[in-house]
């Protein structure tokens, strides 16, 4: 390893990633960097390319005739010996700044105080995919502990150059080398101080093993914690800039509704009013937010719609030969005696609603022209993206466009796009002054995307002694996510068919893996009882998954499920499965009112498995908060939409979990150091909802084949 004084040009994707798109990339001078940063110490790493960003697959060597490899993310240690590392992830409310921090500190053996993470700013950060697919855990923490380690390597060989000593004789310990033979010591800036030095990172820097962590794998408080419980934290709505004013956009009155014609001139007519249209595009800007309000209600608009499908349309839309099994009782469930030697069949389809994200934030913008160079700051999950979309939508070059993402009010999946940075741009770009946009929540149910809608339709067979001999299950409309079984099935086929959707949908946390492990595991409980066997025990039967059935095992323990005891109006339901390289198992006791038909959730136990845990309290955080908004799929969570419209667009008509919906919930956490840390965003909730139907089937004899479940409780048989 060698350091290098920084006196060449290099080709900077952190400020432009354009090259890794194959397009001419920015020269940068090293030295603008540290007049930025100061002097120092600054890690640079080849660049990685959208792939590598989402695999964790290295740049590799560069092929014969390639263009060179971009310089593309770096940490720079400042003469305070402050640490600043750079990722292109966002901050959603998964805590990905602490857990990163984490990983920085655990290599470079530092305090957790002294790193600062800037994160998700096109024109700071390393090009990035985007926060999603439960990544950042698995792909940039080994980026940034690479990183780390090979500071402290190089900061080793500073000391060495300067003490000359043996090089083995010196160790890193808060921020400092020491030489215990002499008790010398120098702290990393000392180190750096008055030099502007540089260092390329191989890929043959050594991390440290799971068993060596010091950092990760203690709960470490969330970083900036305290300005976020205080409302210090600035959230894009909280953002103002001189001159700013406050937009709102008309939309249409139904969706694919084409606007035919607009009379602008009262709103024109209001003082401080800018009114704007560019074909389907009809906004205004005001000084206040009340006044934008008053300009949008003054423009008259004509609109003409098109037939739209509804809601008692959509699962014969999704799968032809839907027919309603999910109101359905299977004879076969009910009557578990059969002959001893007969296989159990079963055949059920199961059906999925659309459902909102519904952030407590929802999306918003603020957009400030300087000449031809745009700066927004928004809540997305996809900077670079959306910054590919400003510039496509507005006509400029991608690098006179800056994308900020500050700490955002949660996405859970539904902040992939930047339409209300588009649209603050557009507007601001009108005005001639900053603009800020942000929608309401009105506009966040309807015209945002939802969680797919589908049909699944599932055959399987089972010995009569539990052991599974067929499965076959086809997913239609909601995704291939968590689709194939991890039981053990000779043969068994598993198939996703797109199929059309009447409303715009797109990603949401866990993706289809919650409707396929309700269909999976619901199918699973309804075979256990067939053949008259414990649902857990039937599970085990199956399994070959020693990390599946670990869980099951722990979650089960920790629920007693072998002490349980039959209580009328009380029900016991387990689920388990994988996603995305974790595991999760979940018990479920529910407490059902006969006379009111009201289901509730009153304890749930979640065993949850992720390889090696970064953070134990705010993965337990993750896991409690999938958990509860679980619930909320399973139970009542749906849109409802009828030509065209959204009929229940507020959080009066949409009910999400509410304070008293929430269960006692316990997690056991399943520390595995032998593995790698996989990402725990998204598959905690895969099992909360077919560990409740599974629950309510044992204490009702009512299997329930439709999420939501029980909208309105149970009514009578």
């Amino acid at each position: 390893m060698r350091l290098k004084q920084c006196d060449e040009p290099w080709n900077s994707s952190a400020l432009n990633d354009a090259e890794a798109r194959g397009k001419k990339a920015l020269t940068v001078n090293r030295r603008d960097l540290f007049r930025i940063l100061g002097a120092g110490l600054l890690m640079l790493i080849p660049g990685l390319g959208a792939d590598a960003q989402e695999t964790g697959r290295g740049g590799g060597g560069r092929r014969r005739g390639a263009a060179p490899t971009p310089i593309s993310a770096w940490l720079h240690i400042a003469k305070d010996g402050r640490v600043t590392v750079y990722t292109g992830k966002t901050e959603v409310g998964q805590n990905i700044r602490t857990s990163l921090s984490q990983a920085v500190a655990d290599e470079l053996h530092v305090p957790v105080g002294s790193i600062e993470m800037v994160m998700a700013d096109t024109d700071l950060t390393p090009y990035d995919m985007g926060t999603f697919g439960s990544r950042t855990t698995p792909t940039m923490a080994p980026q940034l502990r690479s990183a780390a380690a090979a500071a402290r390597e190089a900061l080793i060989d500073l000391a060495v150059a300067q003490w000359q000593v043996d090089r083995t004789l010196l160790t890193t310990s808060e921020g400092s080398v020491h030489h215990a033979a002499t008790h010398r010591s120098l702290s990393y800036g000392a180190l750096c101080q008055g030099q502007q030095l540089t260092q390329i990172i191989g890929p043959e820097v050594a991390l440290t093993p799971t068993a060596g962590w010091t950092v990760a794998g203690t709960s470490v408080p969330k970083v900036d914690g305290h300005a976020f419980v205080t409302g210090r934290h600035d959230y894009v709505s909280d953002i103002k800039r001189d001159g700013m004013l406050y937009g709102r956009v008309l939309r249409p009155t139904a969706f694919g509704a084409a606007l035919q014609s607009v009379d602008l001139s009262k709103a024109q007519a209001m003082p401080g009013i800018v009114a704007f249209h560019e074909g389907d595009f009809v906004a205004v800007a005001a000084p206040t937010r009340r006044d934008a309000d008053r300009a949008l209600a003054a423009i008259t608009a004509e609109w003409k719609t098109t037939p739209q499908s509804s809601e008692h349309e959509l699962f014969p839309l999704l799968h032809p030969g839907y027919t309603p099994h999910s109101a359905n009782e299977d004879p076969d469930v009910r009557s578990p005696g059969a002959s001893p030697t007969v296989d159990r069949k079963m055949h059920a389809m199961y059906t999925v609603a659309y459902i909102a994200h519904a952030p407590l934030e929802p999306r918003a913008a603020v957009a400030e022209w300087t000449g031809d160079r745009l700066t927004i700051w928004t809540g997305t999950q996809r900077p670079f993206g959306v910054r590919t979309d400003l510039a496509q939508a507005l006509g400029v070059p991608e690098n006179r466009v800056r994308v900020i993402v500050p700490d955002t009010g949660s996405g859970y999946g539904g902040k992939h796009t930047g339409e209300a940075a588009i649209e603050a741009a557009r507007l601001a770009r009108a005005a001639g002054k900053p603009v800020k946009i942000v929608w309401t929540r009105e506009e966040e149910f309807t015209w945002a995307y939802f969680r797919p809608a589908g049909v699944i339709e599932v055959s399987a067979t089972a010995k009569a002694d539990g052991t599974l001999t067929e499965w076959a299950f086809d997913n239609y409309g909601s995704g291939p996510s968590g689709i194939r079984s991890p039981y053990d099935v000779p043969g068994q086929r598993a198939d996703y068919h797109s199929a059309p959707s009447p409303l715009r949908q797109g990603s949401y946390r866990g993706l289809a893996a919650t409707a396929n492990h309700f269909a999976r595991e619901s199918h699973m409980d309804d075979l256990a009882h067939a053949c008259g066997i414990d649902p857990l025990a039937f599970r085990l039967k199956n399994s070959k998954d020693e990390r599946l059935t670990a869980v099951l095992r722990a979650a089960a323990q920790k629920f007693g499920w072998d002490t349980r005891k039959a209580v009328p109006g009380r029900g016991f339901g387990i689920a388990g499965g994988t996603e995305k390289g974790s595991y999760v198992a979940t018990c479920a006791e529910i407490g059902w009112d006969k006379a009111s038909g009201e289901v509730r959730v009153t304890r749930a136990v979640v065993a949850f498995e992720c390889g090696a845990v970064v953070n134990p309290v705010h993965l337990q955080n993750q896991v409690e908060g999938a958990t509860i908004m679980g619930i909320g799929g399973a139970l009542f969570e749906a849109i409802h939409f009828e030509q065209g419209k959204i009929t229940n667009p507020h959080f009066a008509a949409y009910r999400v979990p509410r304070f008293r919906d929430a269960p006692a919930i316990e997690v056991v956490l399943v520390d595995r150091k032998d593995l790698p840390s996989a990402g725990a965003g998204e598959t905690p909730i895969v099992a909360i909802a077919p560990a409740i139907g599974n629950a309510i089937f044992n204490a009702t004899g009512r299997r329930l084949r439709s999420l939501p479940m029980a909208p309105h409780g149970l009514p009578p048989v």
